[in-house]
């Protein structure tokens, strides 16, 4: 399916809402990435680490009105509130669930008409190109009432597995289900590849292994999209062998692909590249195309 008008309520997505004079500072000392680079219209793909430079959530921020919107997980929307107000101090912000407020949309083959048309329709809506890689399209939050626009305008709903193959493809984490929190290290999961962090703004949590990481090269795994002769892959979790030796982990799938954290040593190595199975099953690892 490749219908421009075709969208994805993503109900499992949910928008915290952050306003008040100091949002920006506030925000700019605690995410990876600059929020210097967040302008009306378009959006910023950042993550929330621990001290020791892990996962902790990752979202997608909106500047609207007078508030800064969060995108992120629904089921841990509470989690991330708490631990944005240990950080709050005397901070002039204030920190809220929008709850039923907005509803989150992907339109990944939007185009720019389409786009016109849903903006128009809903003047108060965010349609925004995902900043974290271009096959992902658009993405659309809009109120409840701007449903109705939605419905007339356009067609859908697109299929869930196709969204989900698209993803998976281009190696775009989603979420906790792919990183494992208080564990995964950003640059592993390819966050510099999908506009995720920023090696030239100031200090912010976890930013100096970060930057080791980087600058050392000690990335030890990657993030990427693996091929199974057949669907569907195996469960996430399921461990990946190399003439029985670990390789690697497999995470969410779709289809016949799969998310995998591998190693890079064996990912660069051809002749390893052949063995690698999990669950008994041959994988291909497939090639970033950016």
């Amino acid at each position: 399916m490749n219908d421009s008008t075709a969208h994805l309520l993503l109900e499992e997505r949910a928008i915290l809402r952050i306003s008040g004079p100091d949002r920006r500072d506030f925000l700019q000392g605690l995410i990876t990435n600059d929020i210097a680079r967040l302008r009306p219209g378009a959006a910023l793909y950042a993550a929330l680490l621990t001290p020791q430079g892990k996962y902790l959530f990752d979202f997608l921020i909106y500047e609207h009105e007078d508030a800064l919107l969060l995108d992120c997980e629904g089921e841990r929307i509470d989690d991330l509130a708490r631990r944005l107000c240990l950080y709050r101090l005397r901070a002039a912000v204030e920190i809220e669930n929008a709850g039923g407020e907005m509803h989150i949309h992907a339109l990944p083959f939007a185009d720019e008409k389409t786009v016109a048309i849903l903006r128009e329709a809903c003047p108060g809506a965010i349609v925004t190109p995902d900043p974290r890689h271009p096959a992902l399209g658009w993405r659309a939050v809009l109120r409840p009432r701007d449903e109705t626009a939605l419905r007339q305008y356009l067609t859908g709903p697109l299929p869930r597995e196709t969204y989900e193959k698209l993803r998976i493809r281009h190696a775009v984490p989603d979420g906790s289900r792919d990183l494992l929190v208080e564990k995964t290290y950003i640059l592993e999961a390819g966050f510099e590849r999908l506009h995720g962090v920023s090696f030239d703004k100031g200090c912010y949590i976890g930013q100096e292994l970060t930057a080791r990481m980087k600058y050392r090269a000690t990335i030890r795994r990657c993030l990427r999209a693996v091929a199974f002769d057949d669907a569907p892959p195996p469960p996430p979790g399921t461990d990946i062998l190399c003439d029985g030796k670990p390789a690697g982990q497999l995470r969410s799938g779709a289809g016949n692909l799969a998310l995998a954290f591998l190693r890079r040593d064996m990912l660069e190595d051809e002749q390893a590249r052949e063995k690698l199975s999990a669950a008994g099953r041959h994988l291909d690892p497939l090639p970033l195309d950016d």
